[in-house]
């Protein structure tokens, strides 16, 4: 199990948690207008500062490696206080940026629905990240009916 602060700071407060998802859902929701996959994602610090904050723009960009969390990590600039930062991200984070939390040692990752799509917040949870699962139902809907409407879009690299 890789040692972290999370075991020496309080819990992050679900009330900021589901203010920082709005950034999150506001961003899925510039991706859908977009022409692309609704999944947000935003990097903040752990007293609320945001960071950097993008979307999913594998399709607008043609490029399989832009997935939201990676788009609002790069927005975000070189860092030194990465177990500080809380990574929220609309939708389970995949393999791709749950790596990415595990390699720069992200304290906390902030989920606004797994029900779509599980990725690897167990795995991150079991290596003493911060999990908070907040369940959203606009989170839930948005990509859901995103799915239901564009399924070789969704099938095309994430849900595979």
């Amino acid at each position: 199990m890789r040692q972290t602060d999370t075991m020496t700071r309080p819990p992050l407060d679900r009330d900021l948690a589901r203010r920082m998802l709005a950034t999150a859902y506001d961003e899925a929701r510039q991706g859908l207008s977009e022409g692309g996959i609704p999944i947000g994602a935003a990097l903040f610090h752990r007293d609320g500062t945001l960071l950097g904050s993008g979307h999913n723009r594998r399709v607008q960009e043609d490029d399989a490696s832009v997935h939201a969390e990676t788009d609002a990590f790069r927005k975000a600039g070189r860092r030194r206080d990465y177990p500080d930062c809380v990574m929220v991200t609309t939708l389970s984070p995949c393999w791709y940026c749950s790596g990415l939390v595990r390699q720069f040692n992200i304290g906390t990752v902030v989920i606004g629905e797994s029900e779509n799509f599980h990725g690897g917040h167990d795995w991150l949870d079991e290596l003493g990240v911060e999990v908070i699962v907040l369940d959203d139902p606009a989170c839930t809907e948005i990509l859901k009916t995103f799915i239901h409407e564009h399924p070789e879009l969704w099938h095309e690299d994430i849900g595979l």
